[in-house]
This record gives C-alpha cells, structure tokens and sequence, in this order.
C-alpha cells in the first residue's frame, strides 16, 4: 500500500488504519511530501502502534514533476510486494478493499484494477457540486467501454489503484507520467495500450471517501483537472458545456423576455412558458435518472441547476488554469507549458 500524503492531518490516521486491519497487506508506504500541517506527528503516532507501516519523506520535488505522482514513484521504488495498491490519504478501506481487488484482478485477468469510490458527501455545496461531477464523469469514462479489451478508452481513479508490480514497472510507472496532473488517467492509458488488462467500477461497501472539507478545497481541486477530463482542448469543454448546461431554457427563457417586452401575444407567450416547463422537467427527469444509476440519493435532483451552474464554471475555470494561469494544488503552481 502506498499514499503519497501533503496535509493530511485530518484523515490520514483514519486511511491508515483501515488499511492495517486487512491481512492481505504487508506493509503500508506513506510519503510525507514535505507537509505542514501535523501530517508528520500523526505518522509518528500511528507507526509505533503499527509495525507494518513504513514513513518515508519525500525530498525537494524535482522538475518536471507533480508532487503526488513524485512521493508515488518514492513509495513504489521501496516497496517489495507483487502487487502494488496506490491510494489516497482521503480513502477508507472497508475490510473487504484489499481482497475485492485481488479477487477482480484474478477473474478479470487483469494487470490494473481501479475503483471510483463512494463518495462522503456533507456540505451544500458538495452535494450540489460532487454528484454532478460523477454523473458526468460516468457518461465520459464508461466502465463497459474502459473495461473492453477491444476499446481505445482507458481510465482509473487515483484513490484506488492496484497494479501488477512486473506491468507498473513495465509501462514506466510514475516516472512515465510525472508531469501529469491527471496521472490515474494517463498510467491506465499506457497499461491498455501495451496491451495488459484493466478493470474499473465503482463498487459499494469497498472504499470511501471525502475529498473536500470546504468550498475552496473544491474549487481549487476540479479547477485543476476537469479539463483534462473534458477531453483537454477548448473544443472539447465547449461541447461539454452544451451537453451539461442549461442552454436550452436560458435561450427559451431569453426569447420569452424579448417578446414579452416587445408585446408578443399572450398566445405565444404560453406555448414558450410551456416549452420551458417542458425542458425543465426533462432536464431534472435526466439528472434523477444519472443520480439513481450513480447510487446517489434521488433527492439530490434539487440540486440539478445549482450543480449545472457550479459545474460550467468550475469547467471554465479549468480550462483557463489549464491554458493559461497554471495549476495551483497543495500550495504549489503546476505550470502546463511543461505537459
């Protein structure tokens, strides 16, 4: 098990020892990437309880490299098992985490298996932002395609990658994508593509997590990699944008206002109030059915507009990160002109 860990004090006790309690793990990797909270005292504590944790702290980060994927490379290159498990010091393992994954390696012949977790949700503006995000995510990254051996798509999430040692060290590891700020994606693309087998789902009762404890963790967080799963060109976020956004009721919502102000008939009127109700109640009969297929709660459809808004912004926010300003993340500036 290896977790690449920068300010972590709020959940990397939790993370692991949920993975200590699971007898197919032999030993647990952190790397402490320089952090500056009480990351480094709470691993402290947890090693003299528990022996088969391993602390290591990662040197200054090298060029050319993103943090995460650089205390990655750390942990991998100690690291003595035949399997390696990658996760984030945000996940909990339930008892079956570690198993589950061997298993589905085994019956899926599989060199990669990945797992999108549950996700933790609290906050207003996690539910309206999170289940948005993931019901997007299903429609682009679809686990049926990603798991053909006969398809080009590819994709993992980093919270919970388990990979064969020999294929890690094959397709180059973290070394190969250092630089990549959306690495899960890129170290799965160069698995399938030397022709090893990957599996990905989203299963219940294996791993949890709650990536974001405030607005601004949120924000800063999708801001950094929703382009790149948009697609990663400006084509690509504006399609995005037409298939998420509520465009059609702001253009019918808009004409409404035009002829309402310029004495269109009452007539008229109606039939376009009508086609705006309509599409309204289309859109929210979508986003129940994404929600259900998702395993959220089907209340959350309340939140649909709310989550269109913060979405399209977070996505435009993205892209100009991604073109122009540079990434910021964990407090370090990623800049894109290096990728």
């Amino acid at each position: 098990m290896i977790i690449p860990a920068r300010d972590e004090q709020f959940s990397i006790a939790r993370t692991v020892e949920s993975l200590a309690l699971q007898h197919q793990v032999d030993e647990i990797i952190v790397v402490n990437d320089q952090s500056t909270d009480r990351t480094e005292q709470i691993l402290a504590q947890l090693a003299q309880r528990i022996p088969k944790l391993r602390v290591l702290a990662a040197d200054e980060l090298p060029a050319r490299w993103v943090g995460k994927n650089y205390a990655a490379s750390l942990g991998a290159a100690v690291a003595s098992g035949d399997w390696l498990l990658f996760t984030d010091a945000d996940t909990y393992h339930l008892p079956c985490s570690v198993g589950r994954g061997l298993a589905d390696a085994a019956d899926r012949e599989a060199a990669l298996v990945s797992y999108s977790p549950e996700q933790e949700i609290k906050t207003f503006w996690e539910k309206a932002l999170i289940p948005f995000v993931y019901c997007r995510l299903a429609e682009k990254f679809a686990f049926a395609r990603v798991n053909d051996p006969r398809q080009p798509d590819a994709a993992a999430n980093g919270q919970f990658i388990l990979i064969l040692r020999d294929v890690y060290e094959a397709v180059g590891g973290h070394a190969a994508v250092g630089h990549q700020i959306l690495e899960d994606v890129a170290l799965a693309r160069r698995v399938k593509r030397a022709g090893y087998g990957i599996y990905f789902a989203a299963p219940t009762g294996v791993v949890r997590t709650r990536m974001y404890r405030s607005f601004a963790a949120m924000w800063e967080g999708w801001t950094k990699n929703l382009y790149l799963l948009a697609g990663g060109s400006g084509k690509a976020v504006a399609a995005e944008l037409v298939a998420a956004s509520p465009l059609l009721e702001l253009a019918l919502l808009v004409a409404a206002l035009v002829l309402y102000g310029a004495g269109a008939p009452s007539r008229l009127l109606a039939g376009l109030a009508g086609a705006i109700l309509g599409a309204i109640a289309s859109r929210a009969t979508s986003y129940a059915g994404a929600l259900g297929r998702n395993l959220y709660p089907v209340s959350y459809i309340q939140y649909c507009y709310l989550g269109s808004a913060l979405y399209g912004a977070a996505l435009i926010g993205s892209w100009w990160k991604n073109t122009r300003a540079g990434v910021v993340w964990k407090g370090r500036i990623y800049s894109t002109k290096i990728r």
